[in-house]
């Protein structure tokens, strides 16, 4: 079940996230809902698949964006570690901090759907 306990125990900086929702709890659990569904995901996956560097960036620059508003840590860190690296046009193993992101997704998915 989303609550703030729930968020509060995989890493989510509530306190943040909520005062960026002028306190409205119920705002601010549609709004997390709505980042879940953000087709910047799939977009960054894709990206990455195709190898497409531009691409995945500008997905993981506007997740990085989303997530950071709402204060969605464990995706937020990942995410933003990863739009620095795909800024440079880095060596790394992006597959990784895809992996991590969505790894951290599915857990927060899980959550809103108990």
């Amino acid at each position: 079940m989303l609550t703030i306990d729930a968020l509060k125990r995989i890493g989510v900086n509530t306190e943040e996230g909520l005062g960026r929702c002028l306190n409205n709890e119920d705002f601010y659990f549609r709004m997390i809902k709505m980042a879940l569904a953000d087709g910047g995901f799939e977009k960054l996956e894709t990206s990455l698949a195709a190898k497409d560097l531009d691409g995945a960036f500008e997905a993981a620059h506007a997740l990085k964006g989303v997530l950071g508003n709402l204060a969605l840590t464990p995706l937020f860190e990942p995410a933003s570690e990863l739009t620095e690296l795909l800024r440079r046009k880095a060596e790394a193993d992006y597959d990784s901090y895809l992996t991590e992101i969505l790894s951290q997704k599915a857990k927060l998915a899980e959550i809103c759907q108990e």
